[in-house]
This record gives structure tokens, sequence and C-alpha cells, in this order.
């Protein structure tokens, strides 16, 4: 689903899904891209930053095309205490691991796996980022 802003307005909620994980995508290749997700960071309700936002970097693996520095990238994930994963969605096999890493994102978000909160898996994310 797609939102110019959450959290979203209360009229309606009854029938609206209820969101249980936001991924920006930021293309390395683009510093429109990183400006974009920057800007819509504003309209994020802050407990969302509960282990419930990501950040997926796509277009990794041509370090000489990159118009984005990965210092502000690492700084982005750092700031809103949420992970980074680096990814090649041009690559079949990455771009299938990155879509199984997400969905498994997702399930522990959405309480869908016993004993792991999004909050810690978060945690975990990002200590395994930052070694």
């Amino acid at each position: 689903h797609l939102a110019s802003s959450l959290p979203l307005p209360s009229e309606r909620d009854h029938l609206r899904p209820r969101i249980d994980l936001i991924v920006f995508v930021i293309d390395i290749k683009s510093k429109y891209s990183l400006k974009n997700v920057q800007a819509s960071l504003a309209y994020v309700d802050v407990r969302f930053f509960l282990g419930k936002v990501c950040f997926l970097v796509t277009g990794v693996g041509r370090v000489n095309s990159c118009s984005v520095e990965m210092n502000a990238i690492w700084k982005l994930g750092e700031d809103y205490c949420s992970p980074v994963i680096l990814c090649e969605l041009e690559l079949e096999g990455i771009r299938v691991t990155t879509a199984q890493r997400l969905i498994r994102m997702l399930q522990i978000c959405a309480g869908c796996v016993p004993g792991v909160s999004a909050l810690y898996f978060s945690l975990l994310m990002r200590n395994s980022a930052s070694d």
C-alpha cells in the first residue's frame, strides 16, 4: 500500500489494513531518491521507528555509478534507529533473497514470530550492520 503521509487519518480506520512495516527504497544511483526519502520521513509517526522502518538501498553492485554517498545512508539509518539493507535488484538471486528477508521482517513486525518483537529484531539488525 502507498501513502503520502503517516499516520493515516483516523476516519475509515476500520476499513484500512494495519501497517506493520515501512520500507524506504533508496536508489544509490539517484540523489533525488535519497532526498525524496529524507522528505518523506517527516510524515512518519515517531512510533514506527521502534522497529517498524527499514531502508532498502538498491544498486549497490555498481559502485562506479553511485550518486549517493554510503556515509549519508548509514547516517540515515543511525539517525532514525532503523536497519539499512543493501541489495542489487538486477541480480535474480539477490532479489529473491532480499524479498525473503523483507517477508521475514514483515512477519516479525506483524507479531507472527513468537518470542521476537520488531524492536528487538531491529536492534539485532543495526548491531550486525555496524559489525
